[in-house]
């Protein structure tokens, strides 16, 4: 019996035992289906190329916003002083003068062509030169011509009688060219003078600016590129209007002296001929 009893409680002994391990076993080990773990803040989202805001560029293009330029000549007039003032407004009168004079003088020169043309057409073949001087409008230079050749024909006595008629006639003719040559040359003299003195103008608002410059860098003694830039810059615009006015000048005087040339010898060759006819009918 008393084995029996030991045997029992053995038993029970092991029974126990097995159930501890197996509770320590399922406390201890990794669950089957683990709790999943918290996910990662969500990262900020970038925007889209598209949904990029609309006063920026898109990436890769240029911009395109209108910055007014601190440097440029606006500022140079409004802090220019008195001389850099003065001097701009010489150059922009140089530059409305022989633009001026450049287009007044292409319409003379064309008129002149078209007067030289009538001459030729009606002149000629008039009955006698007074009546192809009427034919002529009264502008033109060879009516202007030939009305001389004729006075000079009339006006041929007292002192002027010891000259003979040929010589008195050739001398007339010539001073009346003369005229004319010296109508088709006004305003030249101007653009000779812009194109060889404007330059030297810009040249002079500029070593002013510069100068001015220097003195207000030496003053503040700031010496930066941004301090620097501005000021010289606008006074560097100065030689570049001295030449943006000098070179219309040059090329204008050089165009229009050619094409005076041109009419001025259609006005001799005309002159001649008046001369041989005048002399023709005096003769008879």
């Amino acid at each position: 019996m008393f084995f029996n009893k030991f045997r029992a409680a053995a038993c029970a002994t092991a029974m126990f035992v097995c159930a501890g391990v197996t509770l320590v076993h399922a406390q201890t080990a990794p669950s089957a289906n683990p709790a999943p773990a918290a996910a990662p803040a969500a990262a900020p989202a970038t925007p889209a190329p598209d949904a990029l805001p609309a006063n920026l560029p898109a990436p890769g293009s240029a911009v395109t916003a209108n910055v007014e330029n601190p440097y440029g000549l606006k500022a140079l007039w409004e802090q220019g002083d008195m001389v850099a003032r003065t001097t701009l407004a010489i150059l922009f009168i140089m530059s409305l003068g022989s633009w001026y004079i450049i287009f007044t003088k292409l319409y003379e020169q064309a008129k002149i062509r078209r007067q030289g043309d009538e001459a030729e057409k009606s002149f000629w073949t008039a009955g006698t030169v007074r009546q192809g001087a009427d034919s002529l409008k009264e502008a033109s230079p060879y009516r202007f011509i030939a009305e001389q050749g004729l006075e000079a024909t009339k006006k041929h006595d007292g002192l002027l009688g010891q000259i003979d008629l040929n010589s008195w006639i050739a001398m007339s003719i010539q001073r009346a060219t003369e005229n004319v040559q010296s109508r088709m040359q006004d305003g030249l003299a101007f653009l000779a003078t812009v194109g060889s003195t404007a330059p030297f103008v810009g040249l002079f608002g500029t070593v002013w600016g510069i100068y001015n410059a220097l003195v207000k860098i030496g003053v503040t003694g700031q010496a930066s590129i941004d301090k620097v830039a501005g000021p010289v810059g606008e006074s560097l615009i100065m030689t570049a209007i001295g030449l943006a006015v000098a070179v219309p000048a040059v090329l204008g005087y050089n165009w229009l002296v050619r094409r005076n040339k041109t009419a001025l010898e259609r006005v001799r060759a005309f002159g001649g001929d008046i001369h041989a006819v005048l002399l023709s009918n005096t003769s008879h």
